[in-house]
């Protein structure tokens, strides 16, 4: 499936909830969001529904997201239910990671490829701080059991802030040195709280400069390589990324839509308009008619996000309640 401007939109973010068990700086308040009651919220059994009827048209890969997705109740059952769609060819998560370590072998069993873990900070404290209440050993004990279990490519997602982890950038690549790990520093996108608390995007060139000339361009030989632009640090095992949403301007290569936890379909991450999925599933709509809303989706898809404009008014949803 196409869209106006010729991309293939092959893959599709699934937000399972707005809940979350940190409170990182840049994507919530420190208070937390008002929580979405559970009639809210779309249940698995819908979520699946709808995934059923446009994955036909060409949707392959599925990554849950949140909030947090390990914190909602079934969510073993639920990437059953996603394995068992013909056509789904690949499954992820974006999880923090903390409550990995006891869950990451049943989510193997039930048909998860890959995880990606996000983490800005190895030093215990800044951690914490970073997070509001995060415990640093918790995600590394889920960065282990993502291994363990084959869950992989295993991909660290690191958002570079000045000022707050910039000089960490270092210690991150080496971490891709003994282990089958890749790094991605990704550049700080003005949505939700970072937005607010006017914090400070590192552009990647100046991310890659801190590492320097040993980077080796090359080739990501693992599943879901993205808008990345991806290196090697000469005799490593793992591989180091950078996205560049800020200076990068991918939009062009842009395969990808998102359902939100409460049920909307948003075709760009930076755009307001969303679609109403949830009403449609319970209004009785049959597959051909919520077809019909994901190629009517589609086609306003923008060419590009305008987070490089600067904008006033109601700030929109934060990072946690659109899904990433």
């Amino acid at each position: 499936m196409k869209d106006r401007f010729g991309r293939e939109i092959d893959y599709i973010r699934v937000s399972v909830t707005d809940r979350c068990n940190f409170r990182c700086i840049y994507c919530m308040p420190e208070g937390g969001v008002v929580p979405k009651t559970c009639a809210d919220i779309l249940r698995f059994e819908e979520i699946a529904r709808f995934l059923k009827a446009i994955v036909p048209l060409g949707i392959s890969t599925v990554r849950i997201t949140g909030g947090e997705p390990l914190v909602r109740r079934g969510i073993v059952d639920f990437v059953r239910m996603v394995r068992r769609i013909p056509g789904v060819k690949d499954i992820a998560m974006t999880t923090n990671g903390s409550l990995l370590a006891g869950i990451a072998a049943d989510l193997k069993r039930a048909g998860l490829d890959r995880v990606n873990i996000s983490l800005d900070s190895l030093k215990p404290e800044r951690f914490r701080r970073m997070t509001r209440n995060g415990d640093l050993k918790s995600v590394l004990n889920g960065i282990d059991a993502a291994l363990e279990n084959g869950l992989e490519p295993v991909k660290i997602n690191c958002v570079v802030i000045k000022g707050f982890n910039d000089d960490e950038i270092m210690d991150f690549a080496d971490l891709t040195r003994e282990r089958n790990l890749t790094v991605r520093f990704i550049e700080l996108m003005p949505i939700g709280e970072s937005e607010k608390a006017r914090m400070d995007f590192v552009p990647a060139d100046r991310m890659s400069r801190v590492i320097g000339g040993e980077l080796e361009p090359v080739e990501y030989p693992g599943e879901g390589a993205g808008p990345a632009v991806y290196y090697r640090l000469p005799g490593a095992k793992g591989y180091i990324g950078f996205i560049a949403p800020m200076t990068g301007h991918f939009c062009s290569q842009c395969n990808r839509v998102r359902l939100t936890s409460d049920g909307k379909l948003k075709v760009c991450l930076d755009s307001e308009e969303e679609f109403d999925v949830k009403a449609a599933l319970r209004g009785g709509a049959c597959d051909e008619e919520l077809r019909r809303i994901f190629t009517g989706a589609l086609m306003k898809k923008p060419e590009g996000h305008r987070m490089n404009v600067v904008r006033f008014g109601k700030p929109g949803r934060t990072m946690c309640q659109i899904g990433g």
